[in-house]
């Protein structure tokens, strides 16, 4: 009431008799009924913010699913977002670590906010570009079911700083994950590489849509970012300490990242095709090193690590070389320097294999233009052979490209497998096997190939009356002896 007072009592609005005569400042009149409508239109769109809540809530979702490790189910519970009318539902790759192989994750189910309703969905693979994890609601589901594009509008929302927000949150299975409110106003906008808002408080659950007070699309809530703390205690120096809220965040992937992004559903389930360059060291040019070459109005990414083999290496990439531009378009200048690195490989994940990207170079005080024919990503370890052996209490995957870089082999030495999972307290985590070694040798017999090493380790494990038996592995280029005991 307070504001209406202001609008209809202050001093400058005209009386009757002087509009009838002329007199008094119209400009001030026009001011004062402008306010009035904006008055009139904060107080009907604060009316309806719960029919907005309402309609935006069928467009997310608690997306339960399964884990199955070597000894263990793991049931995860994360928030989920709908993106198309055929019930396609994204949410953040963070809820699927990278080396866990698609088999393992299973029983996906869909809960709507707040209601007693299950419905079951299919895995659809990740993006990497996004890092999103795709999956499509069972067809019974969907007629229920929003799509977030729905809630876009015909121009894509630019918050700026000091603009209101708002999202929603879900509440845990035990709650029947029911649905919450929270605001805020942006503090932060950045580029990192992608546009990205941070607002002052926690806006919404990560991988939920956020939106403006009208109700228009504004962005994705990513992970919360950690924030750093000194614990002061009684009888101890001070410690630092950091807190990561993992049910909430105040992180905010703009619509205009997320908007031309969300047709990246995946043809096959462990996300292929992937581009490949073949370059695993990447560093922004040093600030003393940018000065001297003068390159201080300009971004660069030094490279390094490449593998023998690869796209980068037959297009005569060479260590040293510094990224200056990708298919003549400059890199941008990115606060921090290392947001560059995420940027270029997003130009890479972006593409497809077979394609050619022009890379400008400052080799030296020269520069080249190189044009690098894109690979096919080689097996990841998600997509890696395995096998677990229970008496031994020990999972090895196949050797892969990636593990001759880390391991600094020699071409063509691709011989052995790597540990993939140790249980606790098993025989050979008590003997001092640790994940990713190397091992090149069982019972002092090489081992070529994965093959081989089934074999070695089938009748071992197959043998009850064997006592120990030994391994030889490289870790860290250095090479252990180690002694598995049995009984």
């Amino acid at each position: 009431m307070k504001l209406f007072r202001f609008l209809f009592c202050g001093t400058g609005l005209p009386t009757r008799e002087s509009l009838r005569h002329g007199s008094g400042d119209p400009g001030h009149f026009s001011i004062r009924i402008l306010l009035l409508g904006v008055a009139l239109a904060l107080s009907s769109r604060a009316a309806d913010l719960p029919a907005l809540i309402q309609e935006r809530l069928a467009s997310i979702v608690a997306v339960e699913f399964v884990i199955q490790t070597e000894t263990d189910r793991h049931p995860v519970t994360v928030a989920g977002t709908v993106i198309d009318d055929q019930g396609t539902i994204i949410f953040l790759g963070a809820a699927i670590p990278p080396t866990i192989s698609p088999d393992q994750v299973s029983n996906f189910k869909l809960h709507p906010p707040g209601g007693s309703e299950e419905y079951t969905a299919t895995y659809l693979g990740p993006d990497a570009l996004t890092g999103w994890h795709f999956i499509r609601a069972e067809e019974k589901a969907r007629a229920a079911l929003v799509p977030i594009t729905r809630f876009a509008g015909k121009e894509t929302v630019q918050p700026r700083l000091g603009d209101e927000l708002w999202g929603l949150g879900l509440r845990g299975k035990d709650e029947d994950f029911v649905p919450y409110f929270l605001s805020s106003r942006v503090a932060l906008v950045a580029r990192l590489p992608n546009e990205t808002a941070v607002l002052a408080q926690d806006i919404a659950g990560p991988g939920l849509p956020v939106f403006t007070p009208t109700g228009q699309f504004a962005g994705l809530a990513q992970n919360a970012y950690g924030q750093n703390f000194l614990l002061f205690s009684r009888g101890q120096n001070n410690t630092p300490i950091m807190l990561v809220n993992i049910e909430e965040s105040s992180v905010v992937l703009l619509a205009a990242e997320v908007l031309p992004k969300l047709g990246r559903i995946p043809s096959a389930i462990s996300g292929r095709p992937l581009a490949w360059i073949g370059v695993y060291g990447l560093q922004p040019v040093d600030p003393e090193v940018a000065k001297f070459l003068k390159l201080e109005k300009q971004s660069g990414v030094v490279i390094s690590d490449i593998m023998t083999g690869s796209p980068a290496a037959l297009a005569g990439l060479q260590d040293r070389d510094i990224v200056l531009a990708i298919d003549g378009k400059d890199l941008p200048r990115l606060k921090p320097d290392q947001v560059v690195i995420s940027y270029a490989g997003q130009e890479i994940a972006r593409r497809r294999p077979g394609d050619v990207m022009t890379l400008s170079v400052l080799r030296g005080t020269e520069r080249h233009e190189i044009k690098v024919t894109l690979g096919d990503e080689p097996k990841m370890i998600r997509e890696a052979a395995r096998h677990y052996f229970a008496r031994l209490g020990l999972t090895i995957r196949e050797f892969l490209k990636y593990d001759g870089l880390i391991n600094r082999s020699a071409p063509g030495d691709e011989g052995g497998v790597v540990v993939h999972f140790l249980k606790p307290n098993s025989p050979t985590a008590t003997a001092g096997v640790q994940p990713n070694d190397w091992i090149r040798e069982i019972d002092g017999v090489p081992i070529k190939n994965y093959t081989e090493a089934i074999e070695k380790l089938s009748v071992i494990e197959a043998d009850k009356a064997r006592n120990e038996f030994v391994l030889l592995a490289s870790r860290g280029g250095e090479t252990q002896v180690l002694r598995i005991k049995l009984n």
